[in-house]
């Protein structure tokens, strides 16, 4: 360990004097840099850390891991082959389902929608609905007539519980006069708000006899809907259930979603590089504030080598100078990066309230608040990542300043 005298010189050199207040200055901003860097990066990594793990709960939440699909049509005996897919070890639920695309309108306004059937029961034990309940109750989501929608979307077309909304089928009815659009009224009976614009502004539910009705499927759904106890296990658990009598076609959540989490995954990856450099340019500024304080300090450290000081204790001395901005840096972007995480949708709406801007839009984020989620494991490398250059840099100037002759530093003195 280097010895007090090595620590009390150091420090006495970090302190600079009036005439050498520009060094000192150079020192600050090489620390700040530094904690500016180790602090970008710990916010944006766990911002994109939140981004996938929310998206994946709430696509995941809602759409199914996986769907077993008819060969060509709907599925006919669909609670059979539920009841089988749900029995395969590693399938949570197993859930008969109907979905298609609509006009939904009320108070003269208009929007597309997405009509899913569900059985009352499954919609129930479908946590991220329950769980995000608006208005409303799902005791009443029963009938022919009841419908669960999103509260941006009962927003938008101004309604609320107990109102109706029309639905209109973009599959016509075909009579003598043509094609008559299909049109039916249905009160709602909950809405519900699971934080992702997309789904809170299009998606309905409807118990699954009156999506039957509604879409011509008597009997019939347009799938059967699983849930995994690991969304991971989609590749083990393929070759088990389509060995279940009834299923076709298997789509997973990775083949629907796999070029949205992919470019999450290269856009994370490509945020760290980039946000790496600013660590690495602090790194320069420690390379360059000690090499200006080695020169400025050579006749200080000539006198050390004739009192007896060896280079090695002379090398130590600026080793700490640097080591020392580097860790105190890296100490107080790791404070400022962690209270931003903690905090930073309060600091999102208080920076909104200030300047009067919206600076998260959930329409173009999907998300209605800003996420952020700290790895621990990420944390830890990016503050030794750190410390690490922060050491390196000290290595040159402290190889540097051991150097020196005494004997030509002093001639001129």
């Amino acid at each position: 360990m280097f010895g007090s005298l090595e620590w009390s010189i150091a420090a006495r050199y970090l302190r600079a004097r009036r005439q050498e207040g520009f060094i000192s200055i150079i020192a600050w901003f090489s620390l700040v840099g530094i904690a500016l860097g180790v602090a970008t990066l710990i916010i944006v990594m766990s911002v994109m850390n939140g981004f996938r793990t929310e998206l994946l709960d709430r696509v995941l939440g809602l759409n199914g891991h996986m769907v077993a699909r008819g060969l060509e049509g709907p599925l006919t005996d669909f609670d059979p082959l539920a009841k089988a897919l749900g029995s395969i070890e590693g399938v949570k639920i197993a859930a008969p389902l109907i979905e298609g695309q609509v006009m939904a309108t009320a108070n003269k306004q208009a929007s597309g929608a997405l009509v899913r059937g569900m059985w009352p029961d499954d919609l129930r034990a479908r946590d991220i609905i329950a769980d995000n309940l608006y208005s409303g109750s799902l005791a009443d989501f029963k009938g022919k007539h009841n419908v669960v929608v999103g509260q941006r979307l009962a927003r938008k077309l101004r309604l609320r519980v107990g109102d109706t909304i029309t639905l209109v089928s973009p599959q016509g009815t075909v009579t003598a006069f043509g094609t008559v659009p299909r049109m039916k009224a249905y009160r709602i009976a909950a809405t519900f708000m699971v934080g992702m614009y997309e789904y809170d502004s299009s998606f309905i539910y409807m118990p699954l006899p009156a999506a039957q009705i509604f879409f011509r499927l008597k009997g019939a759904v347009n799938g059967v809907e699983m849930f995994l106890h690991n969304p991971d296990d989609v590749h083990r658990l393929r070759p088990a259930i389509q060995q279940v009598p009834g299923v076709a076609r298997l789509v997973d959540w990775q083949q629907v979603n796999s070029h949205f989490f992919q470019a999450l995954q290269v856009e994370r990856n490509v945020m760290f590089l980039i946000l790496t450099l600013i660590i690495l340019i602090a790194a320069f500024n420690i390379v360059s504030s000690l090499i200006m304080l080695v020169n400025d300090k050579s006749k200080a450290i000539a006198i050390l080598r004739t009192m007896g000081a060896s280079r090695g204790m002379v090398m130590r001395v600026f080793m700490i100078c640097g080591t020392a901005i580097g860790i105190f840096g890296t100490m107080a972007g790791f404070a400022l990066g962690m209270a931003f995480c903690l905090n930073i949708d309060g600091i999102r709406r208080w920076l909104e309230s200030l300047t009067g801007t919206e600076l998260w839009s959930p329409e173009i984020r999907f998300l209605s608040q800003i996420p952020a989620e700290v790895n621990n494991s990420e944390v830890i490398s990016v503050v030794l990542m750190a410390l690490a250059l922060s050491f390196l840099a000290t290595l040159y100037p402290a190889w540097r300043a051991a150097r020196i002759d005494p004997v030509e530093a002093l001639r001129y003195e």
